[in-house]
C-alpha cells in the first residue's frame, strides 16, 4: 500500500499545529502548578501622594533595567531619572512630554544650573506608552553602563531616584523650567540580587511586631520607637525569613523599619510608644540596640540561608524587642494612622548553624574626626588579621549580608576583604550612600573570610556645610562608620573595629600648637572635642591630620559579645600592610546596545489619543 506524500505546505502546517497544541498543553500545565511570575518584581511610590509608581525587573544577562512608570494623572508630561544625591542638578533623565498637539519621549540631562539639553546618545529606549485604568503607563528600558559622560553609571548600592510633572505644553525639552515643577526624590536598591529563594520549613511560624494605631505626626522626618514583648516562656527559635507589613495607603509614608532587642542584663523594660526623641522616652530603651530585622522602601523579603538562622528567645535572651519606625511625611499630612511593621518567620526546629551579627569598621570614639569644609573626607577602620586569627574557627565564617551605616555627613562606605597583604574582595559597596536610606542587603554572593585574614571599612564625609570638626560618637551630628554583617557560623567575635592610637592624636595636638599662631588647647583637662574645636582648619593642619590616620597605630577592639576584648595586646597595633589593591572594574558598555540618535521618539499613546 502506497502511502500518499504530504507537500512542504502541509507538513510544515501539520507541524506548526502540533507545536502549538504542545505549547499550549505546556502553559496550562505550567500555569496549574507554577504561580506566573510577575515581570517586574520590584514596586516603590515616587511621590508622597501616590501620583507617580515605579516598578522595575533587572536583566543581569543584558545587564539591563526595564522601568514601568505608572503616572496616574498625566497632564503635560513627565520626567524621572537619577543623580548622585538626588538633587535635579546634572541629573540624566527620560523625559515625556507634549507640546499640545504631539507627545515625544527623550534621553535628557541637567546641567549643574538645573537647565535640561537633550542628550546627543538617546540610551532610554521607550518600549510601550498605554492608557490603562490606573492611568498612563510608560516602558522603557536602559543598560546599567552607557559610556555617555552625561549618563549616571546604574551600580550596587543606593540609587537616588528624581522626578518630576509638567503641568503645561512646552515646545522643547529645553523649555523645561525645573525651578517651575512639582519635584521630589526616592532612594532605592536598584540591582538588587539575584538569588534563589531558600526552602522554609514545614513547622514554620510567624509573629507580627507591630506598632499599633499610631498618629503620625505632620512633620516631615519621625523615628517612632515602640516596645513590645515575646511571649513568657519563649523558647529558643531560628528566625528563617522576615518582610515589612505597611499599612494600605501609607506606602508613601513609612520610609523604613528596624526591629531591636534589648539587653538581656535588664529583666524588664518599660512600655513605650512614642517619637524615639521624645523627652518621655525611657533611657532604658537606649540599651535596645541588637539588630534583629530591617527593612526600607523598595526592599521584599529577607532570607536567611537554608543552613542558618537568627537566634531569638529562650535563656540568655531578652523577651524585650523595639521595633523602630522611621515615617517620612513632606507634605506634612495631617490624621494619618498607622500600624505598620514586620513579621517575623520563625522555627522551632533549629538551624545547623546559628547566624550572627558582628561590626565592622571605627569605634565610636572621638579621635576619629572630620575636619570642616571638606568635600570627601575618608576615615578607615579595621579588623585585623591577628583579631581574626584568634576569634575565627579554623573553616572561617560566611557573610551573606551587610547592613552599612553612618549618620549625616557619610556619603559613601565600602568593606574589602584582604588576604596576604592583597585585596581579594569587596563584601559590600554604597558609592551614592544616603544615611536616610539603610537596610540590611542580601550580597550577591557568599564572602568567606578565613582566621588570619583583614576586613577593611572606609567611608567618605561631607562636612562643607559645617565650621567645627566632626567627631565620632553617638550623636546625630557626631559620626559613625559601621558595617553590620551577618555571618554564619556565630562565633563569639561581635566587634571587630579600631580607632587611631590616642598617644598619637596627641601628638597632633602639640604639632599643632608648635606651626599656629593661635592657641591650641593641649592641656591634659582638654577633652578630644575641645582639642578639635580649636584647631585652626589650614590646609596644614587637615593635610597633617589625614596623614596621621594613614600611619599612626590603632587601637584595636577585638570583643566578644560580652563587651570584653579577647585576650592579648591590642593597644599600639600595627595599621594591615596592603601591598596590592583591588583595580577599579572599568564600565562595560554593552556591544550589543545600539544607541539611538539624539532626536526624541514621537509617542503614539495606545488606549487614548496621542
Amino acid at each position: 500500500m502506497q502511502v500518499p506524500s504530504l507537500s512542504v505546505r502541509e507538513a510544515a502546517s501539520m507541524y506548526g499545529t502540533a507545536v502549538a497544541i504542545f505549547l499550549v498543553i505546556l502553559v496550562a500545565a505550567l500555569q496549574g502548578s507554577v504561580p506566573p511570575k510577575s515581570p517586574f518584581p520590584y514596586h516603590i511610590p515616587l511621590d508622597p501622594e501616590g501620583a507617580l509608581e515605579l516598578s522595575w525587573d533587572v536583566s543581569y544577562v543584558q545587564e539591563t533595567v526595564h522601568f514601568q512608570l505608572l503616572v496616574r494623572e498625566f497632564r503635560a508630561g513627565v520626567l524621572f531619572g537619577m543623580s548622585d544625591r538626588g538633587e535635579l542638578e546634572n541629573a540624566d533623565l527620560a523625559v515625556l512630554w507634549t507640546n499640545g498637539d504631539s507627545a515625544y519621549f527623550g534621553d535628557a540631562w541637567s546641567d549643574r544650573k538645573g537647565q535640561i539639553h537633550l542628550d546627543s546618545q538617546q540610551d532610554y529606549q521607550l518600549l510601550q506608552a498605554q492608557r490603562t485604568p490606573e492611568g498612563l503607563s510608560l516602558l522603557f528600558k536602559r543598560p546599567f553602563s552607557t559610556c555617555d559622560p552625561q549618563d549616571y553609571l546604574i551600580e550596587d548600592g543606593t540609587v537616588h531616584l528624581v522626578y518630576g510633572i509638567l503641568t503645561q505644553p512646552l515646545p522643547s525639552v529645553e523649555a523645561i523650567n525645573t525651578s517651575a515643577l512639582q519635584t521630589g526624590l526616592q532612594r532605592v536598591q536598584l540591582l538588587k540580587p539575584d538569588i534563589s529563594t531558600p526552602a522554609l520549613p514545614s513547622d514554620m511560624r510567624t509573629m507580627e511586631i507591630r506598632a499599633p494605631n499610631v498618629l503620625v505626626p505632620d512633620q516631615e522626618t519621625t523615628y517612632w520607637c515602640y516596645i513590645t514583648e515575646l511571649p513568657d516562656g519563649f523558647s529558643r527559635h531560628h528566625i528563617v525569613m522576615y518582610e515589612p507589613i505597611v499599612t494600605r495607603g501609607n506606602e508613601a509614608l513609612v520610609h523604613h523599619m528596624e526591629i531591636f532587642q534589648c539587653a538581656a542584663e535588664f529583666e524588664s523594660f518599660p512600655r513605650f510608644s512614642g517619637p524615639c526623641d521624645s523627652k518621655m522616652k525611657p533611657d532604658r530603651l537606649n540599651y535596645c540596640r541588637h539588630v534583629l530585622a530591617a527593612w526600607a522602601l523598595g526592599a521584599k523579603a529577607f532570607y536567611y540561608p537554608e543552613e542558618a538562622g537568627l537566634a531569638f528567645g529562650g535563656p540568655g535572651s531578652s523577651r524585650f524587642l523595639r521595633l523602630e519606625v522611621h515615617y517620612h511625611n513632606p507634605l506634612k499630612i495631617q490624621g494619618r494612622r498607622d500600624s505598620s511593621g514586620i513579621r517575623l518567620y520563625y522555627t522551632a526546629t533549629l538551624r545547623r548553624f546559628d547566624a550572627g551579627i558582628m561590626e565592622l569598621g571605627l569605634v565610636y570614639t572621638p579621635v576619629m574626626a572630620i575636619p570642616p569644609q571638606e568635600v570627601a573626607f575618608v576615615l578607615t577602620g579595621y579588623c585585623t588579621d591577628k583579631c581574626t586569627q584568634m576569634a575565627l574557627p579554623p573553616s572561617g565564617i560566611h557573610i551573606f549580608a551587610s547592613q552599612l551605616h553612618t549618620h549625616l555627613a557619610g556619603r559613601k562606605v565600602v568593606t574589602m576583604l584582604a588576604r596576604d597583604g592583597r585585596e581579594r574582595e569587596i563584601v559590600n559597596r554604597d558609592n551614592h550612600y544616603s544615611p536616610h536610606f539603610q537596610e540590611i542587603r542580601m550580597l550577591k554572593k557568599i564572602v568567606s573570610v578565613r582566621p588570619g585574614d583583614v576586613l577593611i571599612t572606609s567611608c567618605t564625609y561631607n562636612t562643607e556645610d559645617r565650621k567645627l570638626a566632626t567627631v565620632g560618637g553617638f550623636g546625630i551630628l557626631e559620626e559613625m562608620c559601621v558595617n553590620y554583617v551577618h555571618y554564619y557560623p556565630q562565633t563569639q567575635l561581635e566587634l571587630c573595629k579600631s580607632a587611631v592610637d590616642p598617644g598619637f592624636l596627641q601628638k597632633y595636638f602639640h604639632l599643632v600648637n608648635r606651626f599656629n599662631s593661635e592657641e591650641v588647647c593641649t592641656c591634659p583637662q582638654a577633652s578630644v572635642p575641645e582639642q578639635f574645636a580649636s584647631v585652626p582648619w589650614n590646609s596644614f593642619n587637615r593635610n597633617v591630620l589625614e596623614a596621621l590616620y594613614g600611619f599612626a597605630p590603632i587601637s584595636m577592639h577585638c570583643n566578644k559579645s560580652s563587651a570584653v576584648r579577647f585576650q592579648g595586646e591590642w593597644s599600639l597595633q600595627p595599621l594591615p600592610e596592603i601591598v596590592s589593591k583591588l583595580e577599579e572594574p572599568a564600565p562595560r558598555c554593552s556591544a550589543s546596545w545600539s544607541q539611538s540618535p539624539g532626536s526624541p521618539t514621537i509617542v503614539s499613546i495606545s488606549g487614548g489619543k496621542s
